[in-house]
């Protein structure tokens, strides 16, 4: 693996360890947020964190519990943060050093129509969070607020290192990109970290090694939620010859119906996607099967039964729509049973790597990790400015990607594809034009399974079910929602 890119993304100012600012965009976060705020608990650094949300209470609501770690809380944090809510965008971002950017609309809303619509013809989602029908209208609402967040920071903090950590991540930081092209943006995900931590149990389990994600490197590359791993090694031994020798054996070869998976959560993750993959591609896959199903759609063929099959389990629009509530949902941290005493509160580190990857801003240590970055080269056969994922070196100021090379023809047009659908769809975001969006969504893989006025009729209906969320898309002026029957009787 080469450490050598064409070019790097650096940032024009130093971080003070000491004294660091961070603007928190979304600062209202169920689950992100709370994780940040107890890695940074943890860490080897000073700072404040400004929370900015579109529902204040919510922010208030964090800060609150951040202030209260390092105060009331029986717990010995190893650093100073202090936590404060704005109801001023440019009020959080003015003079920072870092923005994290993490957010979603009410998914009751949004996300439910995302899952269920297409289903009804026929496009049998799993996620539907990142490409595919789903995917693509989650970009249309986001991408337009996030061009509003790229113009904010080049105004009020331009040299500030901007983390995305929302969905669709390529979308999102490709559409900063778009805006802002000097932004010091990066598209954060832990997928490539759970394929580490599997990479780690083959390890342990074949070879008698005692090792973690940390012990396991890789070359990936790809776009996020379908990256490809060619390299693997844990502690320096070649991993390739051992999944060579599982791919045909039992562990890579198992089928399961809907009861082996009914008590199981919706994040089960089986590999038999992946090894799937590896079998045909002889590259590795490097995210979770539920994720993968959406960009190699053969595997949500046949709707339930077809997607059962692979070990992958559907999350229903009903799963989404409690995200936001606490007491419902398993995946949503409940910061106020916390405060309020109910629940016993422990300092523990999550598994994401923002501190590493600031701590290598700062200048304490050097790191390197997956980032989704505009393509300046780091994979020799994708598109320049597409946003794609590979390997970086973050150091004192900069952040370099890691040439990984290129795809066999066969992979390389499968990303190929998606690649065109988020183009299509962020360039069609700069007028808001509605017609060149279906484009892109036309092109979309899950999409292609239509016939085109099945296609015309699903966009419609989405567009229909959220409406009030499109405001900067000229929804008059297109042709194809004229045309549509779903949309015209609403």
């Amino acid at each position: 693996m080469s450490e050598q890119a064409p070019a790097a993304v650096r940032s024009g100012a130093a971080i003070d360890p000491d004294d660091v600012t961070i603007a928190y965009v979304g600062g209202g976060s169920r689950q992100w947020a709370p994780n940040l705020i107890r890695d940074l608990a943890q860490s080897d650094m000073d700072g404040q964190v400004r929370l900015y949300d579109e529902y204040p209470e919510s922010a208030e609501r964090n800060a609150a519990f951040g202030n209260w770690v390092h105060g009331e809380a029986d717990v010995e944090p190893s650093s100073e943060w202090s936590y404060e809510a704005t109801d001023s965008l440019e009020a959080a971002l003015s003079g920072a050093d870092l923005v994290v950017l993490s957010t979603q609309y009410d998914p009751a809303e949004t996300f439910v129509h995302d899952l269920d619509v297409p289903k009804e013809y026929g496009i049998y989602g799993a996620v539907s969070a990142t490409i595919g029908p789903g995917g693509i209208f989650r970009a249309l609402r986001t991408v337009p607020l996030y061009r509003e967040f790229a113009a904010a920071i080049r105004e009020h903090c331009p040299d500030a290192w901007v983390f995305n950590y929302t969905n669709p991540v390529h979308f999102v930081t490709r559409a900063l990109y778009d805006e802002y092209p000097d932004i010091n943006a990066i598209g954060l995900c832990h997928e490539v970290l759970g394929t580490r931590s599997h990479l780690a149990d083959v390890a342990s389990e074949e070879l008698g090694m005692d090792a973690d994600r940390s012990d396991v490197s890789v070359n990936v590359k790809g776009i996020n939620h379908f990256t490809w791993v060619d390299e693997a090694r844990c502690k320096g031994v070649d991993l390739w010859p051992v999944l060579e020798d599982l791919v045909d054996g039992e562990r890579a070869n198992q089928e399961f119906t809907w009861d082996d998976l009914a008590e199981e959560s919706v994040f089960v993750d089986n590999w038999q996607v992946t090894w799937e993959l590896f079998r045909r591609f002889g590259v590795l896959p490097a995210a979770g099967d539920r994720h993968l199903v959406e960009y190699a759609t053969w595997f949500i063929q046949d709707g339930q039964e077809g997607l059962n099959r692979w070990g992958v389990k559907r999350t229903g629009s009903d799963y989404r729509a409690k995200h936001w509530t606490p007491a419902e949902s398993d995946q949503t941290t409940d910061v106020e049973a916390w405060l309020d005493g109910e629940q016993e509160f422990e300092l523990v580190e999550s598994d994401e790597v923002f501190v590493d990857i600031l701590r290598g801003l700062v200048g304490r240590e050097d790191y390197v990790t997956n980032v989704n970055l505009p393509n300046v080269g780091q994979v020799s056969d994708l598109q320049e400015g597409a946003v794609v994922e590979t390997n970086a070196v973050v150091r004192a100021g900069e952040v370099k990607p890691m040439a990984a090379g290129g795809f066999a023809r066969p992979v390389r047009s499968l990303i190929s594809g998606h690649v065109d659908t988020i183009e299509t769809v962020v360039e069609a975001s700069r007028e808001g034009d509605v017609d060149a969006a279906f484009q892109g969504f036309l092109i979309d893989q899950q999409v292609r399974t239509l016939q085109t006025e099945e296609a015309r009729e699903l966009f419609a209906e989405l567009v229909a079910s959220q409406e009030d969320y499109l405001d900067e898309w000229d929804l008059d002026e297109s042709a194809v929602l004229a045309e549509a029957d779903a949309y015209g009787a609403n």
